[in-house]
């Protein structure tokens, strides 16, 4: 009995002790090595993105919001993170609207034309719709009603090119011009040489009034311009059907137990894919760099808490984030020191959003800078002297943290261009599309940063740069 006792009490006491021992410091000055960024491994990213990768394939070959394959996608973040000690994992849902193709097609008088549906397009009938096709206006005319003073598109389908508009939307204000114009369709022809998908959601208005739409490559766009340039009309027809209905979709955040609470570094990439493909690179690599630093903090013991975050409905147009950053309490607000962002980190160049504002509409809000130099001194800590400053264009899921909160943002992109990325939005964005060493790189760049960030990011952001604004 005594001898049982004693090995109760010894084995309490190593438990006790274990439980209790300290952690070795994430960082310091005096190391001028980064730990957390050995532990980055291509063989820990590429393990994620197969599996991510699996779960496309397993279910309909996409992960897009409000399919199986982003349920299982939030399941997998749930069971990679929760299992962790020093980890809070939670889940936020949300109602938005869905939209799936079920049909769509394009004749121009004998000639059928490859034709990519737009999401949240409104249906045409079963049949169609069967009118001229009319070359509407070129530039930013073609975003508002005014630039269709002196054409005549009523009942009429116009053909325009892709661009942004003034208002910040890409296709939903081309689209809703041309219906403020009378027209009964519009076909957006791309401003790249691959098809290119898009939404009609994200920042339109709900009280903007749109018809039924879709995007042909840049090719073809062109061509048909060319043959409509002398204002000769011809004969279409247009179908589209489309499901469009509210269904729920997830955010998952991840959470250190340890840090402090009033000074939050946010990490963020998005886990739905489009419906046209997987979507390992967009943003399944942003997903897999958020998994394997929350896995490697474990072993450490830092200063600040780090949140980790999975939006839902980013392709959808930015719907995940901003939920959260719309349903944010401000005092939650004001913990937050500063926001990451990481979408499509695994081809092309080395690109840090450039929140110096050194290049005009550049800059992110203040204390921006200050992320952007700790990315471009960990590139040349690495021996990598070739990166590419990024705009904060507002597509991705920064934008409410900028535009909301007014967060110091940053983060890495790696381009979205056909340069950069020929598989973008399709189906061949597969595990067979990373680039492991530029993905890689990217981690143990971030991981740098996020060490100097978690031991004395409070110093090195100051308070006067957080300033809640909620619109």
């Amino acid at each position: 009995m005594y001898v049982f006792r004693s090995k109760v009490w010894c084995q309490i006491l190593c438990l006790s002790l274990s439980a209790n021992a300290k952690k070795p410091q994430l960082w310091s000055h005096d190391n001028v090595n980064f730990p957390l960024e050995l532990d980055i491994t291509s063989e820990g990213l590429m393990s994620n993105l197969r599996s991510l990768d699996d779960i496309g394939k397993a279910n309909g070959g996409n992960r897009a919001f409000g399919l199986p394959g982003f349920a299982a996608s939030v399941d997998y973040v749930v069971s990679q993170t929760a299992k962790l000690e020093n980890a809070k994992v939670w889940t936020q849902n949300f109602t938005e609207a869905f939209s799936q193709f079920k049909s769509i097609g394009l004749r121009v008088g004998s000639k059928d034309y490859k034709i990519n549906f737009l999401q949240h397009s409104p249906s045409t009938s079963e049949t169609g719709i069967s009118a001229s096709l009319i070359l509407g206006p070129e530039g930013t005319e073609a975003c508002s009603r005014d630039g269709y003073e002196n054409l005549d598109v009523e009942k009429n389908i116009v053909l325009v090119g892709r661009r942004a508009c003034p208002d910040g939307t890409t296709f939903a204000g081309l689209v809703h011009a041309a219906a403020e114009a009378g027209a009964a369709g519009v076909i957006i022809y791309n401003d790249s040489p691959f098809m290119g998908m898009g939404t009609l959601r994200g920042r339109t208005s709900a009280n903007q009034k749109l018809i039924p739409a879709g995007l042909i490559s840049q090719t073809d766009g062109k061509a048909l311009a060319d043959q409509l340039s002398d204002g000769t009309a011809q004969n279409a027809l247009f179908q589209t059907t489309q499901i469009n209905e509210p269904r729920i979709s997830q955010n998952v955040f991840a959470e250190t137990k340890t840090g402090d609470p009033a000074n939050v570094i946010m990490l963020g990439a998005h886990l739905d894919s489009v419906q046209a493909g997987p979507g390992i690179n967009d943003d399944g690599s942003g997903v897999t760099l958020l998994l394997e630093i929350f896995k490697s903090l474990q072993k450490y013991d830092f200063k600040n808490k780090i949140r980790f975050a999975w939006w839902g409905a980013e392709e959808s147009g930015l719907l995940g984030s901003n939920f959260y950053t719309g349903h944010l309490a401000k005092t939650e607000s004001d913990n937050i020191l500063a926001y990451l962002n990481f979408d499509m980190i695994a081809r092309g160049y080395f690109g840090i959003f450039d929140g110096s504002g050194a290049r005009p509409g550049m800059g992110g809000p203040p204390g921006s800078e200050i992320l952007h130099k700790l990315f471009l001194d960990a590139f040349i800590n690495k021996g990598i002297n070739s990166t590419v400053p990024e705009k904060f264009a507002g597509n991705s899921d920064y934008g409410s943290f900028i535009g909301r909160l007014n967060k110091p943002s940053g983060g890495l992109h790696t381009g979205s261009g056909y340069a950069q990325d020929p598989c973008y939005h399709r189906k061949c964005d597969t595990v067979d599309n990373i680039n492991a060493q530029v993905l890689t790189t990217n981690a143990q760049i971030t991981a740098q940063v996020i060490s100097i960030l978690a031991m004395e990011g409070e110093k090195r952001i100051p308070k006067s740069c957080r300033f809640f604004n909620r619109t």
